[in-house]
């Protein structure tokens, strides 16, 4: 790879794509030919002590790039999309001022969005309501709750899985606020503010060479440790019933733990719930508009994938340098 110019605009590149692609380590040797720091846009790596199954790189595996927007909070810590944006927003603002291009790479599609096209604040949260809520999920489980949302939303409540308790929760305060379902609101929203001059690259794989990766990563993260990793944070304190600890691999691990499930069945839970979420994250990124497509080959290394994604990127920045040159030339021919 070579480097590239940078433009006086506020260029952004972003790399999506579904869990086990390898956008991580492609990543890396992006932001390590541009110059650049790696801005994460994950929701689970944002909590502190949840390494193995967030899949996190290691200090040695960044091979000296740094990430932001990685171990925020602890488990039992609030945070929201727009605690996201906010820090995002201040991040990329102060690799601008430092000349720098910031590169996001992550698969939570919401944050992304929020990023390049703003945030739908929506109502204040209805307290009352979230306890109603919390209550019926104790007694009657996630799946009933979910239930409530798909006869108010039911476009909202077909892209998510009951166990995605907040969004579902949101989705049900939204609409005894509005009158509408969330869905409604943001499509009527829809996320119209453009701050930067963004190139968005999606990674994509056939569907049964991603599966393979899928089975492989999770054979890795129980061999790295993550059954002694979820048992840590259960010794710490952090409850089975928190948000951070029912996402993919410490849910699974949690009940093979306490006894709900043994060994093998929690694995194949874990292989076929992380599946499923791929297929989620596709579905919702092949509706982002203006995302540059990129496949990756089954036996690709990410030395060959990244040199093909820079080719992009040196075309992006070409594309701005010129539309730059032409502005001044317009610029100065006016004064004239």
């Amino acid at each position: 790879m070579h480097s590239a110019s940078i433009p006086t605009s506020k260029p952004i590149i972003v790399l999506l794509g579904p869990t086990a692609i390898g956008k991580s380590r492609i990543a890396i040797e992006i932001a390590k030919a541009l110059g650049t720091e790696i801005l994460t846009a994950d929701s689970r790596q944002v909590y502190r002590g949840m390494d193995i199954g967030t899949d996190k790189p290691t200090i040695a595996e960044r091979q000296g790039v740094a990430h932001q927007l990685i171990d925020l909070i602890n488990p039992d810590e609030h945070f929201n999309v727009g605690d996201y944006r906010r820090l995002a927003a201040s991040s990329v603002e102060r690799l601008h001022q430092q000349g720098q291009i910031p590169l996001i790479a992550g698969g939570t599609g919401l944050y992304i969005r929020v990023l390049l096209h703003g945030l739908w604040s929506g109502p204040a949260a209805n307290w009352d309501l979230r306890k109603q809520l919390d209550t019926q999920a104790q007694q009657k489980g996630v799946a009933y709750v979910h239930q409530q949302l798909s006869l108010v939303d039911p476009v909202l409540a077909k892209q998510l899985h009951p166990n995605d308790y907040v969004k579902v929760q949101r989705g049900i305060e939204v609409y005894h606020a509005l009158g509408i379902p969330l869905s409604e609101a943001h499509q009527r929203h829809r996320f119209q503010e453009t701050p930067y001059h963004s190139l968005v690259i999606g990674l994509d794989m056939e569907r049964e060479h991603l599966y393979q990766r899928i089975e492989e990563r999770v054979e890795l993260e129980i061999e790295k440790g993550l059954i002694q990793e979820t048992e840590q944070l259960l010794n710490q304190g952090f409850h089975p019933g928190l948000s951070s600890m029912k996402s993919l691999g410490y849910r699974q691990m949690t009940e093979f733990i306490i006894g709900n499930c043994d060994y093998n069945e929690a694995v194949l839970r874990l292989k076929r719930d992380t599946r499923h979420f791929a297929k989620r994250q596709m579905t919702w990124f092949r509706k982002e508009p203006s995302v540059t497509w990129i496949h990756r080959h089954k036996q690709e290394s990410t030395t060959h994938i990244a040199d093909r994604i820079f080719e992009q990127i040196r075309i992006f920045l070409s594309t701005l340098d010129h539309r730059e040159t032409q502005g001044a030339q317009r610029m100065t021919s006016s004064a004239r």
